[in-house]
């Protein structure tokens, strides 16, 4: 494992402060383990604007962020992701003295925290929000990376299987059914709106 007092740096940058490479990372290194104590919600809540520096690990569970890897800031277009709770990977190589950042969205699912975003990436999204808001394709990114943290993955599977089966459906009725049936079919289900249901 890598030292991240030895490895990493913290320094002055447009966001104020942030956490820097001492050396040179491939792609897929473990850069460090993002550390700190426990907490919940409430205490979460209760540091005020320092909440920021929570890392989300559960529906309900933090880790309050120790130096220096609270230095970690966001990116709308990161070199580094999260895997198994707390540990940083590389998601492409890093040069010696490059600062790390991470997207904030993949480690968060709380429905009330959001932050304005300064991180000049040209994909910025300018808000930073729960992950379950980022575009589909962009969910999809990170998930095929592996780097969104667990409770959120088996959160978006529940939100996603009731559509993954209900298209299943519509498409073995149309493969089956004449063109007549499949208009009065969809119709009757999804109204004159793609995605809004009517009831029968």
């Amino acid at each position: 494992m890598n030292n991240i007092q030895s490895d990493f740096y913290v320094c002055e940058c447009e966001l104020g402060r942030g956490l820097f490479a001492s050396r040179d990372f491939a792609m897929g290194d473990v850069l460090f383990i993002f550390t700190g104590p426990e907490i919940d919600l409430a205490t979460t809540i209760a540091k005020g604007d320092a909440e920021a520096n929570a890392l989300q690990i559960g529906p309900l569970s933090y880790i309050d962020l120790e130096v220096p890897s609270v230095y970690a800031n966001h990116s709308c277009a990161p070199n580094t992701g999260i895997k198994n709770k707390t540990e940083a990977i590389a998601l492409r190589a890093i040069k010696k003295d490059e600062e790390i950042r991470y997207d904030y969205s993949t480690t968060m699912s709380e429905n009330r925290w959001t932050m304005q975003c300064g991180c000049l990436a040209l994909s910025c999204r300018r808000v930073v929000r729960d992950f379950h808001e980022l575009p589909h394709n962009l969910q999809l990114y990170y998930l095929d990376l592996g780097v969104v943290q667990n409770f959120i993955v088996e959160e978006f599977k529940k939100k996603t299987e009731p559509n993954q089966a209900l298209q299943r459906t519509i498409t073995a009725v149309t493969e089956r059914a004449p063109s007549s049936t499949l208009r009065a079919s969809h119709d009757r289900l999804w109204g004159q709106k793609k995605g809004s249901w009517v009831d029968s």
